[in-house]
């Protein structure tokens, strides 16, 4: 128990926290040279985007890390023994617990005014829909005008709501195969010009669920000459 306190004095909070999602992590995982730490979900869609650079300090990552990168099972343990306060109702939450910890708080909800129940056919149904053209179109959560493409919300946002941090669901996220409606975004306008600068649909099937795309991923990444 000593050595696990001696190793989690080396981190304050915000090293549990994703700097791309800006969510605490989760199944994190860590680039072999400049050692940065990101969701694995996070990292992959980064790595189609960004090719062969962390997408925090741009510095060089493999092909076989980018399609298989390896787990941070010291700060997974670190995550699951200590706990930090939860930054409305100070009560004392497992790191590993706080995202889910954050759906349920009453004073969570009341301070960014988000709903603590969250029906998931309202966040399908309302926030996605689609153009004439058959592309997905989407209601802006932070105002809620709606009709928008990936891009017109994107330029949308960056205009109109560049500087309002207000946790909502994101729209895009949800329309996709493996999105999950009850997810909140600390910060909707950061998410959208990490996540969502790219449709994922000229780079991945959105048939397949994310765990057969992640090992179709795997074994692509095995057929090429490193």
């Amino acid at each position: 128990m000593a050595e696990d306190l001696s190793a989690a004095t080396s981190y304050t909070e915000d090293d549990f926290y994703c700097p791309v999602c800006q969510e605490v992590l989760k199944t994190p995982v860590r680039t072999t040279a400049c050692q940065h730490v990101f969701c694995r979900k996070c990292f992959l869609t980064a790595m189609r985007e960004s090719g062969a650079h962390c997408p925090l300090c741009r510095g060089n990552v493999t092909r076989r890390e980018r399609a298989c990168p390896e787990r941070a099972l010291d700060l997974e343990n670190i995550m699951r023994k200590f706990s930090g306060s939860c930054r409305c109702c100070a009560k004392q939450i497992k790191f590993y617990r706080m995202r889910h910890h954050y759906k349920s708080c009453k004073k969570y909800q009341d301070e960014y005014g988000v709903s603590s129940i969250i029906p998931n056919f309202q966040i399908s149904q309302d926030s996605v829909g689609n153009s004439s053209s058959g592309h997905p179109t989407f209601k802006c959560p932070l105002c809620q005008e709606s009709n928008f493409t990936r891009q017109r919300l994107l330029d949308h946002c960056n205009s109109n709501h560049l500087f309002q941090i207000v946790p909502v669901t994101c729209p895009i996220c949800v329309s996709l195969p493996w999105g999950d409606p009850s997810q909140i975004t600390r910060n909707f306008v950061s998410h959208l010009n990490q996540r969502h600068q790219f449709d994922y649909g000229e780079f991945v099937n959105l048939q397949l669920d994310e765990e057969t795309q992640y090992q179709t991923a795997v074994e692509e990444s095995f057929q090429v000459n490193i």
